[in-house]
């Protein structure tokens, strides 16, 4: 009973993914599934409140541990989750009337591997939970396979297959370089447990799979130089899907990344923080630069992601409690953030026929309030103060700072102000551009409410960041003060090591 309580999270997802599963099939055919995307996001909404209520402190059979940590990304993964539903539930209705309950169903699952990511605590059930994340997500990047707003070039319809295909392909391949790098890590250690494998000496073929985990979990991340599905995929697949996919499978990516080198190999930080010190440079380097000749703003959004996951990097880096809550609080500010952007920008596209800079023009006179929220979500994105962006720039720079990785601090610095322009270009087009001939945007209730908590999370945070930061840190703190599990788990006979 302790196990099912602390895996109650992923299971309560699953189980709403089964409801949604049978209603669906045994509702009437032609009947309408447009109230599936607003029971999913009431579902999450009633979980993420349970998180609170539920104590899922513990450990099942040794490879899962639930926890602060834990509890901290599963509300993140929920509260994305209830936007990403929210945002959707119009658009997925038009664009897929008859296989709403397939869209809606796909998601959950992946939200279910998501919240087994970061107790993962055995490398068998990371890899599962990765898979069952990763898999449902190339399906939903296909979905809506004419995902181009009415009026806008033919030629871009039908890009979300192409983009799914380059997604699965990059998918496909990190998943097996990761997997490769986590087989040499149990032959070096003789176990699959991540704590047991932090306490072995690193040996040349450990050091190895060091670099394969890195060069794989860069590819699910989107970092340099494994970030060239980015771009592609957020201009091809549905944009209020992308606005999810930008975000929440990395944080899960970022969860389980911080389980392998914070909690598994925090004592080999001297092989694997030089390496990811350069590829935090690099992705915010290359992220920042190529945005800055996009002109179409998905293209720019997902360069923009490349150079985020850079200074999240180097709060990885760091590799201690304060900077793991860093880490933490910045997820969550960007979840907000990035989420928000993609939906103004679904709005804008749908009543401009374009995802370039003209959808945006003249969106301040057009829609005072939509144009007030993307200068928010955009001012957060570069770190200007007031918005929760700002501080979790501040806070994640600090981080490294107090670990003496200054010169990762001043490329952060220098490189977040050439990510300003492109910013300000965009709000440059929403406030002193005429609109012309260009409408009014019109959301549906869903599409408002989901701008609406990002805006409210983003000011709000901006305003009072304290009970967030000291919830992150908690978390993180939670993590690495924890006790050493015993050794005895899954051990490989000293005589099949390496």
């Amino acid at each position: 009973m302790n196990e099912l309580r602390t895996l109650w999270v992923p299971l309560a997802v699953s189980g709403v993914a089964i409801v949604l599963l049978l209603v669906d099939v045994l509702s009437p055919p032609g009947a309408s599934r447009r109230w599936l995307g607003w029971f999913v996001a009431a579902a999450l909404a009633a979980i993420f409140a349970g998180t609170f209520l539920i104590d899922g402190s513990g450990t099942a059979r040794g490879v899962f541990e639930g926890g602060p940590w834990t509890v901290a990304f599963q509300r993140l993964f929920l509260a994305g989750g209830v936007v990403a539903a929210l945002g959707g539930v119009d658009d997925v209705a038009r664009r897929t009337p008859l296989r709403i309950g397939e869209y809606w169903l796909a998601m959950l699952f992946s939200l279910a591997g998501m919240c087994l990511l970061p107790g993962a605590r055995e490398l068998v059930f990371l890899i599962v939970a990765f898979e069952l994340m990763g898999v449902p997500l190339y399906v939903l990047a296909a979905y809506a396979k004419t995902d181009a707003p009415p009026g806008s070039d033919p030629a871009k319809k039908g890009l979300a297959s192409e983009a799914a295909l380059k997604m699965y392909l990059t998918g496909a391949t990190s998943t097996a370089i990761t997997l490769f790098g986590l087989a040499l890590f149990t032959g070096m250690a003789g176990t699959t447990r991540l704590d047991v494998i932090g306490t072995a000496p690193l040996t040349p073929l450990g050091g190895l799979g060091l670099a394969f985990v890195l060069a794989g979990m860069g590819y699910k991340l989107g970092m340099v130089p494994f970030h060239m599905w980015v771009p592609d995929t957020y201009e091809g697949a549905s944009t209020p899907f992308v606005a999810f996919l930008s975000v929440a499978p990395k944080a899960a990516g970022i969860a389980a990344l911080s389980g392998i080198f914070l909690f598994g190999m925090g004592s080999h930080r001297a092989a694997w923080g030089p390496a990811l010190g350069l590829l935090a440079v690099l992705s915010m380097a290359i992220g920042n630069l190529l945005a800055l000749p996009q002109t179409d703003l998905r293209r720019l959004l997902g360069y923009s992601g490349i150079a985020q996951m850079g200074y999240l990097l180097v709060s990885v880096a760091a590799n201690d409690a304060y900077s793991a809550g860093m880490t933490l609080f910045f997820l969550t500010a960007y979840l907000f953030t990035n989420m928000g952007a993609f939906l103004v920008l679904h709005a804008a596209a749908e009543a401009s026929g374009s995802h370039g800079y003209d959808s945006l023009n003249g969106l301040a006179q057009r829609a005072p309030g939509l144009a007030a929220s993307m200068m928010a979500f955009l001012l957060s994105l570069a770190g200007i103060p007031f918005v929760v962006g700002f501080w979790a720039k501040l806070y994640i720079f600090l981080a490294a700072w107090r670990a003496g990785l200054v010169g990762l601090v001043v490329a952060g610095i220098v490189l977040a102000v050439i990510g300003l322009f492109y910013y300000l270009k965009v709000l440059q087009a929403a406030y002193m551009t005429e609109p012309g001939a260009l409408k009014k945007p019109e959301m549906g209730t869903g599409l408002r409410l989901a701008i609406g908590i990002c805006v409210l999370a983003v000011v709000g945070l901006g305003l009072w960041p304290r009970p967030l930061v000291d919830g992150s840190l908690a978390a993180a703190k939670s993590l690495l003060d924890r006790p050493a599990a015993a050794t005895t788990v899954n051990v490989v006979p000293a005589s099949v090591r390496f």
